[in-house]
């Protein structure tokens, strides 16, 4: 798709502004879009960004924490909640296996036994404890840096992404499905809470099973009615919706469902093969329920799509909810497997029988067939300002935007390494973005002049 029709076709449905459509000038086919400029040669050839902005690399995997272990590799999914002071506790996933050496419990895990076998999901019977789990910091945005870092999950397996909770915490998901073995004292494939805390604590190991037992890449949640919705990483994923029995306490267990249209049964939404979706249509959604959701043949998308009629997806991804709908990045969908963005608009009688009323709506928002443009998006997270920002995952990759109004552009630029960016997300205050560099193993804090971002509809027609 080249960059005209792409923008054409991302404006159609955007966030608050639904059937909106322009026309596209000749110019922006051969003019890179830049909301806040073109991006800077960075003279340490780090991370290019606009002029005005700067980075600072805030955490470093391999140093040691406050808390005596070793801070993890491999960062991934991350959110940002308020402190009672002021200040910015990050949590952060880390996507690492049992036997990683950049595990929190040093090269030869000589620090495990710092921790009682009851605090680590899977133990690995003392011999290959699972090295995935969390890490938290408190963050000075005044002073810029980390006073405080510290584990708060451990004993998970590749932690990849997750989301906040309306309450104040992070669901962690993990992202495999490995069964108890010789090696391994628990089933994975499960999310884990952890709340955001100014001080050392280190989250109870407690899989959330009645989320369900599958892939887990990430998770957002409906800040009305508690619900959780939930991607998936595999070529023939599902979209999951969780509906807790206690609003804000997932631990009580509720309903696990799978997205469907109402047009079609097992509907095939990647376009690998025709285009069974079309760009900026608004699709109604029926959920339906699965059982036998701690599935131990893993078994859910297959089951899902057979015999409920689930939509398939391709390798579902990042997941944020905005302004009463939510987006999610589906990584190599589309003609091109270079990736798609959705949008879900719940019903206002979302998980109740009411919904059938008046059903939530589907659209397929960005499809990109152009590398340049966008390719493979990830994580996403949605700004103060309600552009969407999207980490790119593979060996060269870039930060993009797409506003309100439909328009993408191009933000940041990893230079230094051939890393996928990560976890990318808001301070509470909006001054400043986090985003991991996961194969660096570092956290950078992003600062600069959000607020003169540029009306790129006038540059596009």
């Amino acid at each position: 798709m080249k960059r005209r029709s792409f923008i054409q076709h991302s404006a159609v449905i955007s966030l608050g502004f639904i059937g909106l459509s322009r026309c596209v000038s000749d110019k922006s086919l051969t003019t890179e879009m830049f909301r806040y400029g073109p991006l800077k040669k960075d003279s340490a050839s780090y991370l290019d960004l606009p002029e005005g902005f700067s980075y600072k690399i805030i955490s470093k995997a391999g140093r040691k924490m406050e808390d005596g272990f070793i801070l993890p590799g491999a960062a991934d999914g991350m959110a940002a909640f308020a402190s009672s002071n002021g200040k910015v506790i990050l949590i952060r996933n880390h996507e690492l296996s049992p036997g990683s050496k950049k595990g929190p419990f040093g090269e030869n895990n000589e620090l495990l036994s710092n921790l009682n076998k009851s605090d680590l999901y899977d133990y690995g019977y003392g011999k290959s404890p699972a090295m995935g789990g969390t890490t938290s910091l408190v963050y000075n945005e005044v002073t810029q840096q980390v006073e405080l870092e510290y584990l708060s999950l451990a004993g998970t397996t590749r932690n990849c992404a997750g989301g906040p909770t309306p309450w104040g915490s992070w669901i962690s998901c993990e992202e495999n499905v490995s069964s108890k073995s010789e090696d391994r004292e628990q089933a994975h494939g499960y999310n884990f809470e952890v709340a955001a805390s100014e001080s050392i604590s280190l989250a109870p190991p407690l899989p959330l099973k009645a989320m369900g037992r599958f892939n887990h890449e990430a998770v957002c949640v409906d800040p009305k009615t508690s619900i959780v919705y939930q991607t998936e990483d595999r070529g023939d994923s599902l979209i999951y919706r969780f509906i807790p029995n206690t609003k804000n306490k997932l631990s009580d267990g509720g309903r696990l469902q799978v997205l469907c249209f109402t047009s079609q049964k097992r509907m095939d939404t990647r376009n690998w093969s025709g285009r069974n979706v079309e760009i900026g249509i608004a699709y109604d959604i029926e959920w339906k329920d699965i059982d036998h959701v701690e599935s131990p043949e893993e078994d859910l998308r297959l089951r899902g799509f057979e015999e409920l009629g689930a939509a398939k997806f391709a390798r579902g991804e990042g997941m944020w909810f905005g302004n009463n709908e939510l987006f999610f990045a589906c990584t190599n969908g589309g003609p091109d497997e270079l990736g798609q963005v959705f949008k879900y608009v719940p019903s206002q009688s979302e998980g109740t029988v009411q919904e059938t009323n008046a059903p939530g709506k589907l659209y397929l928002f960005a499809e990109s067939d152009n590398k340049n443009i966008l390719k493979n998006c990830d994580n996403l997270t949605i700004s103060p300002w309600g552009d969407v920002i999207l980490c790119e995952d593979h060996k060269d990759a870039f930060i993009r935007g797409i506003t309100p109004s439909g328009e993408i552009y191009t933000f940041g630029h990893n230079v230094g390494s051939k890393s996928e960016f990560a976890g990318a997300t808001f301070s509470p205050s909006g001054k400043t973005l986090f985003v991991n560099i996961q194969g660096n193993g570092d956290t950078v804090a992003i600062t600069g002049p959000w607020a003169d971002r540029k009306d790129l509809s006038a540059q596009t027609g």
